[in-house]
């Protein structure tokens, strides 16, 4: 019965995704350990350091399928790394020629390894969820480019926008995550070959030859010098995926608020019993918006266990790196969860543009209280403008009057602007600034 619910049957598919989790799970975790050792062997015989035939044998012979994993965990409970009862084990399948496995490696070389060929197919992922989400957003950006809406400062109106503006700053974030998924790849993605404190002693004069073919054959980056205790390029990984669930999370704020029946401007793609209460028929509940939310606090802890990892000591640490084994896949599990629910969210999200505009009248003009002082500063001075202006959008919301009619009841303001003005000053739609340039520039920013 799990206890997590990343693996839990109930659970899983809502918290993760099936193809994240098939990248990092126990066959996965192994067929990449097995790719790591039949590399090493295959370059190493490629160079003359152990005899071609061995290396033929080992590559037609080490079957990641063919892995006891019973006696598999048996034995790595009792040595604590699961590598050396791995190679015994291949050894046996490849026969004579199996002695020649693991040469000059260590463990961690061939875990940080197989971690980083696991981090690679999840970038993959990564990358294509975020380009899905790209284009979701722009579609909604564009198409809301013109709807009016309160934009909120403090949870208070502030001045107006369009929801074309609100998706297109969402938009903003995931196109900065798509950049800096691109810049991180050649810090992170690179192999780890460094023998037993990571001078590649064992092989003498062979060792760097062997770790530049290693990285060749496996598609890696080569770093100049082994990492075994700089954990930095995976904690950036773990960073990176902190940094998308925030943002994810942030959105995910944002519609859960516009859900809220005082408010009513946008909705989840309505699904039957998705977000029903069982006890209050009317519900709908922001299920997606709230995975997301989840998703962004606890990969946020995944980040700081990340940042721990880096503090190792010496040449080989004597806890951290264990630390990388449950952060780094479950942060991708659960960034991919949140992905996926922010995927379905956007997709079918039900924009009420007639709310919005409900919303942004509800004070009565007072959202656009700087367009009446900016339009009025130029005849009696800015500082005077605001004074005014003050004055009456208090006596608006004590009498519950629109601000327009206490403007025209105020000669100060009267005697220099026309009743027309005055109305074009209090109309939201008229002072939505460069919120719409602004969306159509976020084409170009890519």
């Amino acid at each position: 019965m799990s206890i997590s619910v990343l693996e839990s049957a109930i659970f899983k598919d809502m918290f993760g995704t099936p193809e994240m989790r098939a990248v990092f799970d126990d066959a996965a975790t192994v067929r990449r350990y097995v790719e790591t050792e039949v590399a090493l062997a295959v370059v190493q015989g490629r160079l003359g350091v152990i005899p071609e035939a061995a290396a033929q044998a080992i590559a037609a012979s080490a079957d990641a399928s063919r892995i006891d994993m019973k006696m598999l965990k048996e034995q790595t409970e009792i040595v604590g790394y699961p590598i050396l009862p791995l190679v015994h084990q291949l050894s046996k399948l490849c026969g004579p020629e199996g002695e020649y496995l693991h040469w000059g490696a260590t463990t961690q070389d061939i875990m940080d390894t197989a971690t980083v060929l696991q981090v690679r197919d999840a970038l993959a992922i990564i990358d294509a969820d975020l380009e899905q989400l790209d284009g979701l957003l722009a579609s909604l950006s564009e198409r809301y480019r013109d709807a009016p809406m309160a934009g909120r400062t403090h949870l208070q109106h502030a001045l107006p926008i369009t929801f074309g503006y609100k998706a297109a700053v969402w938009l903003l974030m995931i196109r900065r995550h798509r950049e800096r998924l691109v810049q991180l790849k050649p810090r992170v993605l690179v192999g780890q070959f460094g023998g037993a404190a990571g001078t590649l002693a064992s092989l003498g004069d062979d060792g760097l030859a062997v770790h530049a073919e290693l990285m060749k054959e496996l598609a890696l980056g080569a770093t100049p010098i082994t990492w075994h205790v700089a954990r930095d390029g995976l904690a950036e990984a773990v960073q990176f995926l902190g940094l998308v669930t925030a943002s994810l999370g942030k959105i995910a704020l944002d519609v859960m608020l516009m859900m809220t029946n005082e408010l009513g401007e946008a909705y989840e793609p309505f699904v039957k019993g998705r977000g029903a209460s069982s006890t209050m028929p009317q519900k709908r509940n922001p299920i997606s918006c709230e995975l997301m939310w989840s998703a962004s606090k606890t990969v946020r802890q995944h980040a700081g266990l990340a940042l721990d990892a880096i503090v190792q000591d010496f040449e080989r640490a004597t806890g951290p790196w264990h630390i990388e084994w449950s952060a780094i896949p479950e942060a991708f599990v659960l960034t991919a969860g949140s992905l996926h629910q922010a995927k379905f969210m956007l997709a079918g999200l039900e924009v009420d543009t007639q709310r919005m505009r409900h919303n942004l009248g509800i004070s009565g003009g007072l959202i656009v209280a700087e367009a009446v002082m900016m339009g009025l500063a130029p005849h009696i001075g800015r500082q005077t403008a605001h004074d005014v202006v003050y004055d009456a959008c208090r006596l608006a919301a004590t009498e519950g009057r629109p601000l327009s009619e206490i403007l025209h009841e105020n000669p100060a303001v009267s005697s220099r602007l026309d009743r027309s003005t005055i109305n074009g000053l209090c109309d939201p739609a008229n002072y939505l600034g460069s919120a719409q340039k602004m969306v159509d520039r976020m084409r170009h920013f890519v």
